[in-house]
């Protein structure tokens, strides 16, 4: 198995949503890290699936949040970029790369 790599800003943000989420709803923070491991598990599976955004860094969208995984696949691990709130800063995890 693929091993998957948070950087330390990514880990924040997808915290940060799922903080969001709980307090808007109940279990909707929840519900919002099991779609983020859905679609972590669909990259592990099939890691060239995502699309490619800018030069080798991939996207995957989730299905019911606004949000996006930014990743790029290196030769032995995942690398988790950013968890991307798809209608905020566009471009803020540039400097990650």
């Amino acid at each position: 198995m693929t091993e998957i790599v948070f950087l330390e800003p990514a880990e924040a943000e997808m915290l940060e949503a799922a903080e969001y989420y709980e307090d808007q709803v109940e279990n909707l923070g929840g519900e919002f890290l099991a779609e983020l491991r859905h679609a972590v598990n669909a990259i592990i599976e099939n890691p060239q699936s995502g699309r490619l955004i800018r030069g080798e860094i991939r996207r995957r969208l989730l299905r019911r949040f606004p949000f996006g995984i930014l990743y790029r696949i290196d030769p032995e691990e995942i690398v988790i970029l950013a968890v991307m709130h798809l209608r905020r800063r566009p471009g803020y995890w540039t400097d990650r790369m």
